[in-house]
């Protein structure tokens, strides 16, 4: 199956049949990851997570594929095998082309969210469901006040604000030592 069929798809919705096909190139992925030193499990880590960073990218308007799937992955997945083991030095960065440039910032892009995703998640119960009630279900602070039965507005929007400011400083310690 070529790419635009596969394009076609994820287009279509048929995100399964999208991704069954795009499976057919882990074994060339695997074999990067080897060949790199890395594991059986560390390619299939590296895969899911060039297919997260595909998929993520392919749900933005303006995203454009300007590769084929197999030279994307393989780029991506290049990319995240060496942040996960080692930094790239300045002289390799001033050495990426555009297209390598872009892969790599979806990398970082990428794992900003799953730091943005730990910290929610280290969060207790109470600032999540608050946090989600404010940015996913987008309710006002009335209705967060009644719905988590606080005494007031007030009360709502100052959580709030120690839960997002718990998080961020979750975040920037993740971040910290990831870098």
């Amino acid at each position: 199956m070529n790419d635009n069929k596969i394009l076609e798809l994820f287009k279509q919705g048929r995100r399964d049949k999208a991704f069954s096909k795009l499976y057919t190139l882990y074994p060339k992925i695997e074999a990067l990851v080897l060949s790199k030193g890395g594991a059986k499990h560390d390619a299939a880590d590296v895969f899911q997570e060039a297919l997260i960073i595909l998929h993520r990218n392919l749900e933005k308007s303006d995203f454009k594929l300007t590769a084929s799937f197999y030279t994307y992955l393989y780029s991506v997945s290049r990319f995240v095998w060496k942040d996960m083991h080692s930094k790239f030095s300045k002289e390799e960065l001033q050495q990426f082309n555009t297209q390598e440039v872009t892969y790599f910032h979806e990398v970082l892009e990428e794992k900003k969210y799953k730091h943005a995703e730990r910290a929610f998640l280290e969060l207790g119960k109470r600032c999540q469901q608050l946090l989600s009630l404010f940015y996913i279900e987008k309710l006002q602070f009335k209705a967060i006040a009644q719905h988590m039965q606080f005494k007031s507005e007030k009360i709502a929007k100052n959580q709030k604000y120690k839960c997002l400011k718990k998080a961020k400083e979750t975040y920037s310690t993740m971040a910290a030592f990831s870098s």
